[in-house]
């Protein structure tokens, strides 16, 4: 590492400039540079006061810290942002049409930027755990896009991170499949299946800048498992639980994926808690505290990533913890981890979060009221169309019960009725296999629809004609009259019929 210049974040800052665009490492907030990104907007902001322009186009992994999005997002200092994003000043720069954003899942943007298709990367910001002379990167807690960022950037800035010990060598899985027509299968059969090195390599001649820092991820705590998330995750593991009964799921089981968050966490908890799943092994983007406590307990036996998306005090614990997670753990960029081709091989049973979801079983992930970015489609995509088994879950209603999350449509479309398999409220499950819409729509509400909005659903479906018997008038009526009053409930059907 001694050959490479080490400098201060605010001199690191210096190689980017106005129009640059920027990839940067990490997948949530773990793994994300956390310095020479704040530098970086105060570098705009004093620009901005000589009424010179400053702005960046930014390639990341999927959300971020605050350290990135946040901070750039104040500083006026974004160009663009792509792929996902969760932070709440970018999101509002993002519905105030400041901050174009394009959204898209997560497995396409590293083959994209490497097409050409997204035009090119500038500069690479890439957080290690430690960098050897001859170019060799060992990432910190989560990967990304960042192989492909070092080798399609120009210029490539360190922030060599000792928060993550140099040991971490060996968690991680590097491999960036060939460009078409030279493309080749991926090798992985088993979610401990490895394919590429454990690490990163780059031409040592990229490296402009060392900035060393030790910083904690900045990711927080999830909230704890409430009365709805707690009959969600039940109600997900007792479905499973049916499905091997019956012989449709393997009496082995299957590896898993599950998305980000709260009821992503107590859904993989009731897994683990519920006996008549065997140990299993998880295949997904983020790994969060409850897979680590589901490996402690002996409930999971391999967990396969991009990122581990835990806690602090849960990330202090596998450092202090690494010969017992070494060989359990594995971390991989977000184009293998998301990647349709191994998702569909190894047959994995998907778990992921609707924002709403309608009759008929097609999913809105990303759009609050049809308009406005909440975060994003992310690699809910990736895994639901190309799974053994796709799984949506949602709590049946929000605000109270001011907000029904089955509508009669969805506001936006992410996921169409082809790739949900199951849909799983508190309230209970629909299982969507070989049904019409009309048996899929009698299905949802019978089950998974909160009983305030049973008859208001079903009354709606008698409205239209039609194999998908929709009434074009009436199907955002739920949204309208939220936008109004506030409140679903206020629906009227009487003035359709």
């Amino acid at each position: 590492m001694n050959k490479f210049p080490v400098m201060s974040a605010e001199e690191a800052a210096n190689f980017i400039r106005h129009d640059d665009h920027i990839g940067f490492s990490g997948f949530t907030a773990a793994g994300c540079p956390k310095s020479v990104s704040v530098a970086l907007a105060k570098k705009a902001e004093a620009e901005h006061a000589k009424g010179n322009p400053f702005k960046v186009g930014m390639f990341t992994g999927a959300s971020t810290g605050d350290s990135i999005d946040g901070v750039l997002a104040r500083a006026h200092a974004v160009k663009f942002r792509t792929p996902y994003q969760s932070n709440v000043d970018l999101r509002n720069a993002i519905n105030g049409q400041e901050a174009p954003y394009f959204d898209m899942h997560l497995s396409h943007l590293a083959q994209m930027l490497r097409y050409g298709f997204l035009g090119k990367v500038d500069v690479g910001v890439i957080e290690a755990a430690d960098i050897t002379a001859d170019g060799e990167i060992i990432p910190t807690c989560g990967v990304g896009i960042a192989p492909t960022v070092c080798r399609l950037a120009d210029k490539v800035i360190i922030e060599l991170n000792r928060k993550h010990p140099k040991e971490i060598r060996g968690m991680h899985d590097i491999y960036e499949p060939a460009d078409p027509p030279h493309r080749r299968a991926i090798p992985v059969y088993a979610p401990s299946d490895r394919a590429g090195t454990p690490y990163i390599k780059i031409d040592p001649k990229k490296i402009v800048a060392v900035v060393e820092t030790d910083l904690e991820n900045e990711g927080g705590k999830f909230a704890p498992v409430d009365e709805t998330t707690a009959k969600i995750g039940n109600n997900v593991a007792d479905f499973l639980v049916s499905e091997m009964k019956t012989g449709r799921i393997p009496a082995s089981f299957l590896p898993v994926q599950s998305g980000v968050g709260n009821i992503a966490n107590a859904v993989l908890g009731a897994m683990g808690e519920n006996k008549n799943i065997p140990v299993f092994e998880i295949y997904t983007e983020v790994i969060q505290d409850a897979v680590i406590s589901l490996m402690k307990s002996g409930r999971v036996k391999f967990a396969s990533g991009c990122s581990f998306t835990v806690s602090n005090p849960m990330m202090d614990e596998i450092y202090s913890q690494l010969p017992f997670f070494k060989d359990k753990l594995l971390l991989r960029p977000q184009e293998i981890s998301n990647n349709p081709e191994v998702i569909r091989r190894l047959g994995l049973i998907t778990i992921n979060t609707a924002l709403e979801a309608d009759i008929f079983g097609n999913i809105n992930s990303t759009h609050v009221v049809g308009t406005k970015m909440m975060n994003g489609v992310g690699g809910s995509g990736d895994f639901t169309r190309n799974a053994y088994l796709s799984i949506f879950t949602t709590p049946s209603v929000a605000k109270g019960t001011a907000i029904s999350a089955i509508v009669p449509m969805v506001s936006h479309l992410d996921h169409n009725e082809h790739s949900v398999s199951i849909l799983i409220t508190e309230q209970g499950i629909a299982d969507l296999r070989g049904k019409s819409p009309v048996q899929r729509a009698h299905a949802i509400i019978e089950n998974c629809v909160h009983p305030e909005y049973k008859q208001l659903l079903a009354d709606y479906l008698k409205l239209g004609n039609g194999h998908t018997p929709h009434h074009l008038k009436a199907s955002f009526a739920f949204h309208r009259i939220f936008n109004e009053t506030k409140d679903m409930h206020q629906v009227n059907w009487d003035k359709y019929r």
